[in-house]
């Protein structure tokens, strides 16, 4: 986590144990890039995968609070995301037109700064260019993405705030997909329960909406976070691409 306190009063509610969330997100993140390359008939991995971008976009509101220097905290991020473009083509099979996790984050960093800086009206034009720019850039979670940082970023300092954007947000996105059939091996059937209780329960298990079970990661905080140098946060995202590029020849 990035470690000076701003004067800023808008400290962010929830966990603040950003080591500790970055290093789950990645787990998760694995799972789900490792259901979508050499485990597609598993689609609970990429269920399971849901869990790691809300976390990342938390990490990004408290590190936002706490970073010393906004520009320095956006040149980092630009690294990393340079660096693992390569390694993030040749494990998932992308191209340079489909941008890893990074830029999405760095637009997200963009928007908030505009937001909080407000100059030359920029909490206007800032969150609109940055949302522009994933759509022309092709940014992984694309508008939707910084959106979230937004949205995050208004209600930081209430928990309750946080819950509601967070389902809010992601049982409209979750609404254009299709009712997950099965869990685990459990066959759902919604048509089984009385419409009072299926039509809710239906909204929630939908692929995006299990994004949700991010949400007790986010909001209850824990005792301690790890310790350890910066760049080692970083280097973790390109080398979880190394690790499932080698899985991946492993299964071939």
């Amino acid at each position: 986590m990035e470690t000076s306190v701003l004067s800023s009063s808008r400290r962010p509610a929830g966990n603040t144990a950003t080591t500790w969330l970055k290093i789950i997100a990645l787990v998760f993140m694995f799972i789900d890039h490792a259901g979508k390359m050499c485990f597609p008939a598993v689609p609970e991995m990429r269920i399971l995968g849901r869990i790691a971008f809300p976390i990342y976009a938390w990490c990004m509101i408290v590190g936002f609070h706490y970073t010393r220097s906004v520009p320095k905290y956006l040149l980092r991020i630009l690294i990393t995301g340079l660096v693992s473009q390569p390694l993030y083509m040749i494990a998932l099979n992308h191209t340079w037109k489909q941008p890893n996790i990074f830029l999405t984050l760095f637009l997200g960093l963009c928007a908030l700064w505009g937001i909080r800086e407000k100059k030359y009206l920029s909490q206007i034009w800032a969150p609109v260019a940055a949302m522009a720019a994933a759509i022309l850039l092709g940014a992984d979670y694309g508008w939707r993405g910084v959106l979230l940082f937004i949205m995050l970023y208004a209600v930081q300092e209430s928990r309750p705030g946080i819950a509601a954007v967070m389902v809010a947000y992601f049982l409209f996105w979750g609404s254009s997909y299709s009712i997950t059939k099965s869990l685990f091996g459990i066959p759902i059937n919604m048509e089984a329960l009385p419409t009072v209780l299926s039509q809710p329960l239906s909204a929630f298990l939908r692929m995006e909406t299990y994004a949700l079970l991010a949400l007790p990661l986010i909001l209850i905080p824990f005792k301690k976070d790890l310790k350890f140098p910066r760049w080692i946060g970083y280097a973790l995202y390109p080398a979880h691409l190394a690790a499932l590029y080698a899985l991946e020849q492993i299964m071939k």
